[in-house]
């Protein structure tokens, strides 16, 4: 007599969703329903100066609401450090370096949104002590999407990201500077010029370690060292070859509370980067010195 077959639901309900799925799919939803949008339709009310020089739009705000309660969602039990949380409540940056946390950069670049301008993204990492573990990084434009996963390599749209080739001149440098005083910028870009050829930031980190990544360019320099600007671009690069560091030679770290970062598609390059960038002409071993 033949058993009776076990019961099983139909229809057969689907596998659980991987974490880089779910956070992919949270990303893409947040930048068609709320992101794009918006893009060139802000009204005047809809932007505001959180900070001197520093602008927050409505976008910002609804982006990073539905980031934060998508990801609380997924039951990680880790802290969520926004940017936007940060800026009502800088205490949220207290410890960010410990444990496990959620870092969100709900819209990167947004002058450059608010402007009717690309480019901008968002950013998603998830850190343990500090140390990036998985990183998203979304042109809400394009849809364009890296993703980079500690020990396991990254992804751009699901297809694996291979090391750029070989740097040859001219060699690129993006230098992110504009926070700098005038002389000491002057005395950067001087040393900078001598062996690279100085190109424009893109005000977005979001796009400037994915231009790093594809080979466009070749360095990048940064003096403000946010959390969630760099920790879904340093794993990303770091994955496919690359060295980021804090401008002591560190590796990057969130919540380190060192200065700067030096970023370069290999270690050859963040050498003679490093040689030529982070030396007594420059000032900014003595900004590194201020800090620690």
């Amino acid at each position: 007599m033949r058993r009776a077959a076990a019961w099983r639901a139909w229809p057969p309900e689907p596998p659980p969703m991987s974490l880089e799925t779910e956070v992919t799919a949270l990303m893409c939803e947040v930048a068609t329903t709320v992101v794009m949008p918006r893009f060139r339709m802000l009204a005047a009310h809809e932007i505001a100066e959180k900070s001197p020089g520093e602008i927050v739009t409505s976008v910002d705000l609804e982006a990073e609401r539905r980031l934060h309660d998508g990801l609380a969602a997924l039951g990680l039990c880790a802290r969520i450090v926004g940017e936007e949380a940060v800026a009502q409540a800088p205490a949220l940056l207290d410890d960010v370096g410990e444990g496990l946390v959620w870092l969100i950069d709900p819209l990167d670049g947004t002058a450059n949104f608010a402007a009717g301008q690309r480019p901008f993204g968002m950013m998603v990492a998830l850190v343990d002590d500090g140390v990036p573990i998985a990183g998203w990084l979304l042109d809400p434009s394009s849809g364009r999407m890296f993703f980079a996963e500690r020990g396991k390599g990254a992804t751009c749209e699901g297809i694996k990201v291979r090391p750029p080739a070989p740097a040859r001149p001219p060699l690129r440098a993006a230098l992110g500077t504009h926070f700098m005083r005038p002389r000491r910028r002057a005395r950067v870009h001087a040393r900078a010029e001598q062996r690279f050829t100085v190109v424009p930031v893109p005000r977005c980190a979001a796009e400037s370690y994915p231009r790093l990544v594809l080979g466009q360019d070749d360095i990048a320099l940064f003096q403000r060292i946010l959390p969630w600007d760099h920790a879904a671009g340093a794993l990303l690069l770091t994955e496919i070859g690359g060295r980021v560091t804090h401008w002591d030679g560190s590796p990057y770290r969130v919540g380190s509370g060192r200065t700067g970062v030096l970023a370069a598609t290999g270690e050859r390059l963040w050498q003679e980067a490093a040689n030529l960038l982070l030396v007594p002409e420059t000032g900014l071993p003595e900004m590194e010195a201020l800090t620690t």
